[in-house]
């Protein structure tokens, strides 16, 4: 599988913790405990929610999302 740069957001959260979305790629949410975990998180939801797209033959959100 290729790979491709998504924009994700992230945000720490009051109560410790970081929290990773994207407006490129929805339903890319992930939380961790560190800003290195969180993004690893992220990274495999994005890889699922791609692979999701393609099984159920739905077009994809974004022309970077394709590379993945």
């Amino acid at each position: 599988m290729k790979e491709a740069a998504i924009a994700v957001q992230v945000e720490e959260l009051p109560g410790g913790g970081f929290l990773a979305t994207s407006d490129e790629l929805p339903g890319l949410v992930a939380q961790g405990r560190t800003l290195a975990e969180t993004l690893e998180i992220a990274q495999d939801v994005a890889r699922k929610l791609v692979e999701s797209y393609i099984e159920h033959g739905s077009p994809l959100p974004t022309d970077r999302a394709r590379g993945l």
